[in-house]
């Protein structure tokens, strides 16, 4: 397995990140892809490497999408046949939540998303965001993904070539990668995760409003499609299992 930590002007929680993901998913590889972060980010990056994880450094800053696609690359070049967990250095993910995550998508042979829980003390804009994007998504493709943005997601090794085609240089790219799963039929699960913000999410690189309308185009556009085709939109119909530990939700 690797996990797939994309990163800009990363902060001094990366290295102690590597070093507990190392240690709580024995034999799982890290590696960190840097998106064009520039000399300030030697220091950390090169701790991050002391501690054994793998650092790719892109020269220009590109986006989180160009980010995952290299780190994709990298993975069937170098590890074929490798599972692949992305995670966000920002500090929002627990790695107990990593290593759930993980094992859920081995545990199905579907991509996993890790759905941060909205609710306690999360950032007003953070709230909304969420809450109007799950009910675009909704009303464009008919299914109920609770959390379009996560950063936290497991894909299994066959998906791993697939995720190298998904078109999207930024945010939209992860929108992308849910929108061609819904297309071809793909299966996603969905395991609530615990959610930590660091000075109201200070650290995010996300742009309101820039960003906003990256992810909302390709949902438009999903949209106009199926209106075109006339086809209609099924109803959601999502197998929903609770237990003590985690609720997963299963696209079909």
């Amino acid at each position: 397995m690797i996990v797939l930590v994309p990163v800009y002007r990363p902060g001094d929680r990366l290295p102690p990140l590597v070093t507990d993901l190392t240690a709580a998913l024995p034999g799982a590889s890290v590696l960190v892809v840097d998106d064009g972060s520039g000399p300030a980010a030697a220091g950390v990056l090169a701790a991050a490497r002391d501690r054994g994880a793998t650092v790719l450094r892109r020269r220009v800053n590109r986006g989180k999408g160009v980010v995952l696609r290299t780190g994709f690359r990298y993975a069937t070049s170098h590890r074929p046949g490798a599972d692949v967990v992305c995670v966000d250095a920002d500090g929002q993910h627990r790695v107990a939540d990593v290593v759930r995550v993980a094992d859920r998508m081995r545990d199905t042979g579907a991509a996993t998303l890790g759905v941060r829980r909205f609710d306690g003390d999360v950032p007003a804009r953070s709230r909304f965001g969420n809450e109007a994007t799950r009910a675009a998504f909704r009303l464009a493709t008919g299914r109920d993904v609770r959390d379009t943005q996560t950063g936290l997601r497991a894909y299994p090794a066959g998906l791993i070539g697939w995720l190298t085609t998904v078109p999207g240089d930024r945010f939209e790219y992860e929108m992308n990668v849910l929108l061609h799963a819904v297309r071809e039929g793909l299966p996603v699960e969905q395991v609530d995760i615990a959610t930590h913000y660091h000075a109201g999410n200070s650290g995010s690189h996300f742009s309101a409003l820039a960003d906003s309308v990256r992810i909302y185009r390709p949902l438009v556009g999903f949209a106009a499609r199926r209106l075109l085709s006339f086809a209609p939109v099924e109803p959601d119909r999502a197998d929903v299992e609770v237990t003590s530990s985690r609720t997963a939700a299963r696209i079909t």
